[in-house]
């Protein structure tokens, strides 16, 4: 039987990374892509790129709608074919408002589960969490635990959390598998990446001091979670068809990872050829992004500061053995970091991939 692979989050650019791999691996597969009808331009933009419109088919909806607003007939048509669904579609923003937030992150992943527990061929549900689904907790973070009381630090990781609770409730009527990648950076060997938010603020921040010495921000010995986005789709095509896969939650992180502080010294090295030679109390640059005046100067969202101090650790365990059986292993950060830099410095004017910081 042929394999058709539903995707949420297209034309975004881990599931576009996705489906280019997965035909790849399957050349034969079809494609039916949920799209957003304010996204559509893009979408066909990005298709074309991909193939033919008989094997990638866009199919317009919206997860906060009951139904992903599709007809009874389209519905009935996915039902007959669809054996894999790939949930990505999220806000990822991580000055998100709460009611956008809630309604996109866990109405529409309470609208997806509907539909996934209505296909009767489907062989692997993989829903997109996020590591950060264990807001402020401190030590180490396993795989297998969720809800433990946490707060969070925005509306972000609140929504993701909710998300993957409702993800988790459904794990005993469909075959399941829950991806959790720490900060996705771009390509390892390419340093590609569609957007300079995440660690990239950080270089955006040294850009506008790169006249002066460089300051850390804070200790900067909590450790940082950097994973490249080819580590994160070929784990993840790995683990949504290998059997051993089915009903875990992995953490896509580094399991090497590098202190805050470490990796500052090595983008402020890549970018600017000189290390950080004070120390600036991270207390301080979160009150002056505070401002919103500074705050659009630098262009660095203030919520990026608590990334910074952040204590847990991520366990891995599960990630890299299942991974490991299959040859693949997390790069490490300073092996590829030069990579992101460079890319970052050719297309920094680049508007599209700049975000808007409020």
């Amino acid at each position: 039987m042929q394999d058709v692979y539903f995707f949420t989050g297209f034309p975004g650019f881990i599931a576009t990374r996705l489906i280019r791999r997965l035909v790849e691996l399957n050349a034969g597969a079809q494609f039916r892509l949920l799209v957003h009808p304010s996204q559509r331009e893009r979408a066909e933009r990005e298709r074309a790129t991909l193939g033919s419109a008989e094997q990638f088919q866009i199919v317009e909806g919206d997860i906060t709608r009951e139904g992903l607003a599709l007809t009874s007939e389209k519905s009935d048509a996915l039902r007959g074919c669809v054996t894999y669904v790939f949930h990505l579609a999220a806000v990822y923003d991580l000055a998100v408002p709460k009611d956008l937030a809630y309604d996109v992150n866990v109405n529409g992943t309470r609208n997806v589960n509907t539909f996934v527990k209505s296909l009767p061929q489907l062989k692997r549900y993989v829903y997109f969490s996020t590591a950060y689904v264990s807001g402020d907790r401190t030590g180490r973070v396993l795989e297998t635990e969720l809800v433990k009381g946490q707060n969070f630090k925005n509306h972000y990781e609140s929504t993701k959390y909710e998300a993957e609770v409702l993800v988790q409730s459904v794990r005993e009527q469909v075959p399941l598998t829950i991806i959790r990648p720490g900060v996705v950076m771009g390509d390892s060997k390419t340093g590609e990446t569609p957007k300079f938010d995440g660690p990239y603020f950080v270089m955006r921040f040294l850009d506008k001091f790169a006249s002066l010495p460089i300051p850390y921000v804070g200790r900067g010995d909590v450790l940082m979670n950097l994973v490249p986005v080819d580590y994160v789709v070929e784990a993840t095509c790995c683990l949504a068809h290998v059997e051993s896969g089915e009903g875990k939650v992995y953490h896509l992180t580094d399991p090497r990872p590098y202190t805050a502080k470490q990796a500052y010294e090595l983008i402020c090295r890549e970018l600017l050829g000189k290390p950080p030679v004070w120390t600036l109390p991270s207390g301080l640059v979160y009150g002056a992004l505070s401002i919103p005046a500074f705050r659009k100067w630098v262009q660095v969202e203030r919520e990026t500061i608590a990334y910074f101090q952040e204590q847990s650790v991520y366990d891995a365990s599960q990630a890299e053995r299942d991974l490991a059986a299959q040859g693949i292993q997390c790069p490490d950060l300073r092996e590829y970091m030069g990579r992101e830099v460079a890319y970052y410095k050719e297309h920094r004017e680049d508007r599209e991939k700049l975000i808007a910081v409020r």
